[in-house]
């Protein structure tokens, strides 16, 4: 029997003196353009937000009871900042709810109304993550916050470990409290 069979061409083309690269390669290249305006601009959204020591917060949370970064001495805290009028902040509230019944958790509602408004909001969207009111944004500003969803996760000596803009999933958000309290 005679084989009748096509020969397979290869799937790469071979460059030509045209100047025709291998589809790989494009594609390689496509990846890391985007990889790089990924990271560009995640670097932008977060440069200018606190490091190091995180700064103070003290205030009185929406249901009248004072809060204190400071009090969570020793453990690691999740310091999130969001807003009712913020599409992404709606889209992770779940998982933050969900975090704040297990660790500590202190969120801060930045330029989203008086605390009526907010609580309003809590009240429909049936959350129940301790809130500080931040209605001026000065505490976002003491923060270097500029967009919202932040999240900042601060280890048990009062350290930044982690700063994360725009949204995270709550298992990124735990795994990274759990690092923070390894340290």
């Amino acid at each position: 029997m005679t084989d009748t069979r096509t020969p397979v061409e290869p799937t790469t083309p071979v460059p030509t003196e045209s100047g025709v690269k291998p589809r790989w390669l494009w594609r390689i290249v496509k990846v890391l353009a985007l990889l790089v305006l990924i990271l560009g601009v995640r670097a932008w959204q977060q440069s200018g937000t606190a490091s190091g020591q995180a700064p103070a917060l003290t205030g009185v949370m929406l249901g009248g009871k004072p809060v204190a970064l400071k009090a969570f001495a020793g453990q690691p805290v999740l310091v999130h900042f969001w807003a009712t009028w913020c599409p992404i902040c709606r889209a992770e509230q779940d998982s933050i709810d969900a975090l704040a019944r297990d660790v500590p958790v202190i969120t801060v509602a930045m330029q989203s109304g008086g605390h009526e408004t907010v609580a309003r909001y809590l009240q429909q969207e049936a959350l129940h993550f301790p809130v500080l009111n931040d209605p001026d944004g000065m505490i976002a500003s003491q923060w270097g916050v500029r967009a919202v969803p932040a999240s900042f996760i601060v280890d048990g000596a009062g350290q930044i470990r982690f700063v994360e803009v725009g949204y995270t999933t709550g298992i990124g958000l735990r795994l990274r409290l759990w690092l923070a309290g390894l340290r």
